[in-house]
């Protein structure tokens, strides 16, 4: 322990150019210098030569005098300390030393918050106790510091003196960072300004924009996933997303969505999956496949799925904030790609559930996320791929005679216990732009829909269907009515009648 250097100096580490030189310090210099099979943080850590703290481009830079020893426990310390807990990490690291080694690293300071907290993150993750008595101090300390991460409120550890704050239990426990984007989002109070907006719109119209906001979002996730469903298929589905948070989440409701998404199953193994699976291309010569994302090896599954079941359950039950949550979960389950298909749609059911389990999403209004996703879509597929492609490095596996993936190595913990924060900032900018724009943008045509149909009703007596129908092929023509239009379903209607109502149509949708 003692031999291992892991302060170096770096102008660029990992491919990653730092914006000065300085010494790697925390959780970078400790996987660079004992080859954890990790990927680097989001964030890295650098101390300055010179007196300046600050933060850049994915780096926080320390002064000097935040220089810690050449030690693994120092650099440990400093990495709680300063860069949150990182339970991928220390689930390594701890498989990596051993037993006795990790009690070495608690005999340092063995009533010190640091060591306790790597005491507590021993037993946790590795599920087995060191022969170490309880400690009999008074002072508990908080395992996640709340500045750094969020957290739960927490129960606390007797043994430990720690209060575990951490939202998932070992089976799956993904954190997220405290960013400014994400402050400003949460501290905005989206669902109570959404409260006070959806309370202000007359019911009828309210429900008439939540069925069609419904079937859009349906629609939308099958676009998605690349494919265009049939109005049956979109209502089925769209159906199914308005009863999202009405059960609780298991893994036979799960199970349950997957054959309702799934409406041909004779060419997909339906249920959990019992060979690998990823997502990209095969190669056009060999059919040999070409990963852009690899699947949690499906042995896993099963015991991945209960883990973001459990933490669901832990969320649900706190004061967690609802839109973290559902990143959380939905992407966790997105990750893990439990099934041979349907994950993406139910990936994004899952949003919906979680924000309408945890009262986001009330008064009948489920939020359409899926539509502003596909506004979003390539900054949707990045998101994706800043989790999977850094994994790539990490998974061993070999093509199958099937021209799939079998996973050689154990990957379950990528999957337990990766960072959401840039996932939760993305669905946040989602959430937004639905209240600030999708939502609205339907309400407002309603209204106009409304206003345009007294007019007709009022002047010619029409019937509501010639009335829909009408009001449709303006729409098409940008407020004017084509001559195939007008000669076939709308004949009836003169030259001076078909200006006046261009005009009105001209007056409600393009200028009010």
């Amino acid at each position: 322990m003692k031999n291992i250097h892991l302060s170096q100096e770096i102008t660029v580490f990992h491919g990653r150019s730092a914006p000065e030189t300085g010494n790697i310090a925390g959780y970078g210099a400790i996987i660079d210098a004992l080859a954890l099979p990790v990927p680097l943080p989001h964030t890295l850590a650098l101390i300055s030569k010179k007196n300046r703290r600050y933060e850049k481009d994915g780096w926080k830079v320390f002064t000097s005098k935040h220089q810690p020893e050449d030690s693994l426990y120092k650099q440990l310390v400093f990495a709680l300390k300063y860069e949150g807990v990182n339970l991928l990490l220390f689930k390594c690291l701890f498989s990596k030393l051993g037993s006795k080694k990790v009690k070495e690293l608690l005999q340092i300071e063995p009533t010190g918050q640091y060591s306790r907290k790597i005491w507590f993150l021993y037993e946790w993750l590795m599920e087995k106790p060191l022969d170490i008595p309880d400690l009999g101090i008074k002072n508990y300390v908080p395992l996640l510091d709340d500045k750094i991460q969020y957290a739960i409120e927490g129960q606390r550890s007797p043994r430990h003196r720690i209060i575990n704050n951490l939202p998932g239990t070992p089976g799956f426990c993904p954190l997220i960072f405290k960013t400014f984007k994400l402050e400003t989002f949460i501290n905005a109070n989206l669902s109570g300004k959404k409260d006070t907006y959806l309370s202000t719109i007359r019911k009828d119209v309210l429900q008439r924009a939540s069925a069609f906001l419904l079937l859009k979002d349906s629609k939308a996730s099958f676009t998605i996933e690349g494919e265009n469903p049939g109005n049956t298929r979109a209502i089925r589905w769209g159906k199914a997303i308005g009863q999202a948070g009405s059960k609780p989440l298991s893994k036979e409701e799960l199970l349950r969505l997957q054959q309702i998404v799934i409406e041909n199953t004779r060419f997909t193994n339906m249920g959990f999956r019992k060979e690998g699976g990823f997502v990209g291309e095969h190669d056009r010569t060999t059919s040999d496949p070409l990963p852009e994302h690899i699947s949690a090896r499906w042995q896993d599954v099963e015991a991945l799925i209960e883990g973001m079941i459990a933490m669901n359950k832990i969320l649900e039950n706190s004061d967690f904030d609802a839109v973290l949550a559902a990143a959380m979960i939905a992407f966790g389950f997105v990750f893990i790609h439990p099934f041979e298909d349907g994950n993406g749609r139910l990936h994004r059911y899952l949003i919906h559930h979680i924000l309408a389990e945890k009262k986001f999403a009330q008064q009948g209004m489920i939020f359409p996320v899926s539509a502003s996703i596909l506004d979003k879509i390539d900054d949707y597929r990045k998101i994706l791929e800043s989790y999977s492609h850094p994994l790539l490095d990490f998974i061993k596996w070999k093509a199958t005679p099937k021209h799939n993936v079998e996973v050689l190595n154990a990957t379950a913990d990528y999957y337990r216990y990766f960072d959401g924060t840039k996932q939760a900032e993305f669905l946040y900018d989602c959430v937004e732009d639905t209240m600030r724009n999708i939502i609205p943008n339907e309400v407002d045509y309603l209204n106009k829909y409304d206003e345009m149909k007294r007019y007709l009703d009022d002047k010619f007596e029409m019937p509501d269907k010639t009335v829909a129908l009408l009001i449709k092929f303006l729409g098409q023509g940008d407020g004017q009515l084509s001559k195939r239009a007008r000669g076939k379903e709308l004949v009836a209607l003169t030259d001076e009648e078909i200006r006046d109502i261009e005009n009105r149509h001209q007056e409600i949708f393009l200028e009010g």
